[in-house]
């Protein structure tokens, strides 16, 4: 097990919830609208979320930020430590920052100092893009032990100033590199990780090489909390980060659908008839399982572990529950039905 750190009111690692995070794309130092942004990302159901700090009046916003921010907030801090402490004395919950990009061992020293003072950890975060030359020249490529190493070469510098309240990421656009980087890492060490595959791509891809990335370490149980990067509005993180959780098991809140994926038997729109009942389903907060079925041969006894469902016919459609057939319902009414269900449960 991971050892825990403290980001604000959420605990990561130590057997804690994954919790998930995001980042705002507004200017910082645009208080209005990153605060916007956040209340968005909060009713998303984000758990964390980070801001870019590139400049002293981006910093000097952290403040006014969390004044009116209900998440946690981490500063992303690269190459000026003065920027770090900045954000750091307006209030930040943690810090992420590579120790070695922002400058000799003093500026380290004050970054750890001024973190331990205010309680707050600082999360490592190597990226395969941006690794130091002299590793490249050792390994001659980015590779997983390239990056682990990277990462405890960042840790050993904040350890000579005593500080240890350490997360640790190590992100690749690849996904197989990402996975196996994760696993060294929690092979050789029990510091918490954030795992996340970067530079994803858009919402299509960068679910699916996310979901294959990041699922795929959460399956192996390696993980404590997570991003998902996509190339678009930061709320579709968060709602694919839910949808990951599910999918690997780790939560179960909300809805979760599952639906065939149609074949010659089928006699009514199926698909449009999922794509539904999935929309109505986000404004449900039970943690129940619908079923949007083809045909009655794949419709209540197949989808039997399914809280409830509908299975489609010729003009008309089967309503179930737990597998048993309540009704038969005219195909205009299925969704309509199927939701008067869920009301009941």
């Amino acid at each position: 097990m991971t050892k825990r750190i403290q980001v604000g009111s959420v605990s990561i690692g130590g057997g804690a919830s994954v919790s998930i995070q995001s980042m705002t794309n507004t200017r910082t130092d645009d208080v209005e609208a990153t605060v916007s942004q956040i209340r968005a990302l909060a009713a998303a159901g984000c758990d964390i979320v980070r801001v870019a700090v590139p400049d002293m009046a981006a910093a000097h916003a952290v403040g006014k930020i969390k004044e009116q921010c209900s998440l946690p907030l981490v500063v992303d801090i690269h190459f000026d430590y003065k920027l770090a402490l900045e954000a750091i004395a307006a209030g930040a919950d943690k810090v992420r920052i590579n120790p070695g990009n922002i400058g000799g061992a003093d500026r380290v020293k004050a970054v750890a100092e001024a973190c331990r003072q205010r309680g707050i950890p600082i999360r490592i975060g190597v990226n395969g893009g941006s690794l130091e030359k002299e590793i490249l020249a050792k390994y001659g490529r980015v590779c997983p032990q390239a990056m682990v190493d990277s990462a405890f070469g960042h840790i050993r510098l904040l350890n000579q100033f005593d500080f240890d309240d350490i997360c640790v990421s190590l992100k690749s656009s690849s996904v197989p590199i990402t996975m196996q980087a994760y696993q060294l890492m929690s092979l050789q060490s029990d510091y918490p990780l954030h795992v996340g595959v970067t530079e994803a791509g858009t919402i299509h891809m960068g679910t699916l090489k996310s979901a294959v990335g990041i699922g795929g370490l959460l399956a192996l149980g390696i993980g404590d909390t997570m991003r998902v990067s996509l190339s678009a509005d930061p709320v579709e993180e968060v709602y694919a980060a839910r949808d990951i959780l599910k999918a690997a098991g780790i939560r179960r809140e909300g809805a979760e659908l599952v639906s065939c994926p149609t074949c010659g038997r089928t006699r009514i729109d199926l698909i449009a008839l999922a794509n539904q009942v999935e929309a109505r389903l986000k404004s449900v907060d039970k943690p129940i399982t619908v079923a949007v079925m083809g045909c009655v041969v794949n419709g209540p006894g197949e989808a039997s572990a399914a809280d409830c469902g509908i299975a489609g016919g010729a003009g008309e459609g089967l309503l179930f529950k737990k597998g048993k057939i309540i009704k038969k319902v005219p195909q205009e009414h299925l969704v309509d039905e199927l939701f008067a269900l869920i009301d009941t449960l």
